[in-house]
């Protein structure tokens, strides 16, 4: 390989300073978006609460502090909001928001979480489906449905768990069941407007018995009816 010709050495040279010199000022004067999810500060820190209503019709509800898994693993800005539902029927189902904060590693994609944990994701069953909405206007909300199974101990004998596994994402003014959307979406208004989306992470979870994901999938979905006009700020209220 021949080497380069000095001219042209420092030529390359000077376009990978500029580039990087192009690149470290847009990320300084790079905008950190508004939260699609209803927030609140938490003193003397930089992070926000995620307010997730603790009255439902039908549920009683109870905070569920991060585990400190995630909390150690996620960049310190990242903010969170938890909550465990139960129904009256003793239905269970863990809502969690995970909202970034100004690095886009606070979120992974969720199937790559859920493996790691130990799930086994059915593929034939786990897609993109509508959930309609009313409130605060009539809409379908997108969520991606993940039907999920794994073998725990239990007294020296495994035990099968069968549970579903809903998510979807929103930032100030969208949003998507799509991973890959979402990094689009976040890539363009990062090059084009300077602005760093601040999405959040939504997602609805229940066990289930084998064979009953269809009735708990219905289940969350009543849920989602009732929790998500209450807490998530898209699509606004009709003036």
């Amino acid at each position: 390989m021949k080497l380069l010709k000095p001219t042209v050495f420092v030529m390359v040279l000077a376009l990978i300073g500029s580039v990087a010199g192009m690149l470290s000022h847009a990320k300084a004067n790079q905008r950190l978006g508004l939260p699609g999810v209803r927030t609140r500060s938490l003193a003397g820190t930089q992070n926000l609460e995620v307010l997730l209503p603790e009255a439902l019709p039908g549920y009683a509800s109870l905070m569920v502090p991060q585990a400190a898994v995630v909390t150690n693993m996620l960049p310190p800005d990242t903010s969170y909001g938890q909550r465990l539902y139960q129904g009256e029927d003793g239905f269970k189902s863990l809502a969690n928001v995970v909202l970034m904060g100004s690095s886009r590693s606070s979120i992974h994609k969720p199937q790559v979480c859920l493996v790691a944990q130990g799930w086994t994701i059915n593929e034939e069953s786990s897609h993109e489906i509508p959930v309609h909405m009313e409130r605060p206007v009539p809409y379908d909300l997108n969520v991606m449905r993940l039907v999920l199974s794994r073998q725990v101990e239990d007294h020296d004998q495994k035990v099968d768990q069968h549970a579903l596994y809903v998510y979807w994402f929103v930032d100030a003014d969208r949003l998507t069941a799509s991973h890959a959307q979402r990094m689009l979406w976040m890539a363009h208004d990062v090059v084009v407007k300077n602005v760093l989306d601040r999405w959040a992470y939504v997602s609805f979870f229940a066990e289930c018995a084998p064979g009953q994901e269809a009735a708990a999938f219905e289940r969350i979905k009543r849920l989602i009816i009732e929790a998500v006009p209450e807490f998530q700020l898209v699509p606004p209220a009709a003036k």
